[in-house]
């Protein structure tokens, strides 16, 4: 199955991700809440066309912190497989493409422990909590090492 990025009645922009970040881990009884959506998407050329027809259709740009409304991004496959890491900015809200949320790690390894979630009728596969861990630390942040502490409790590893 996949998880659609843009109305669910349009299949066309349906692409295969898996939802990493603090928003996956909010489905899972996280706390804290986020308005970025941080994707680690399947590379595969097909669905990245797919990927990028939907984010030009919520006029994805550039986000930089300079400049919050985004700047011009040619919103194709093509460009968006020249670079691991995006953070665009849409009409629906900021959107981080991490092709390897940690050196290592990709889709196929995500998408194979990912708990799938159905949110308002549209299918979303979620990080497991222990991956959203194991990203959260790898990140080495400030606020990546508090969520760290939450997310063992939630684990039982306190």
């Amino acid at each position: 199955m996949t998880a659609i990025i843009a109305a669910p009645t349009t299949p066309e922009y349906s692409a295969d991700f898996v939802l990493v970040g603090a928003l996956a881990a909010h489905p899972h009884g996280f706390p804290r809440l986020t308005a970025d959506a941080e994707l680690t998407p399947e590379a595969s050329p097909e669905n990245v066309d797919r990927l990028a027809a939907a984010l030009r259709e919520l006029n994805a740009r550039v986000y930089t912190d300079s400049v919050p409304e985004g700047l011009a991004l040619n919103c194709s496959a093509a460009m968006l497989s020249r670079s691991l890491l995006w953070n665009l900015v849409t009409d629906a809200g900021r959107v981080h493409l991490v092709y390897r949320p940690a050196s290592s790690t990709r889709f196929e390894e995500l998408r194979k422990t990912a708990v799938e979630f159905d949110i308002n009728g549209t299918v979303l596969f979620a990080a497991s909590l222990r991956d959203i861990l194991r990203l959260t630390q790898a990140s080495d942040r400030p606020q990546a090492r508090q969520d760290a502490l939450v997310i063992r409790e939630m684990l039982g590893e306190t």
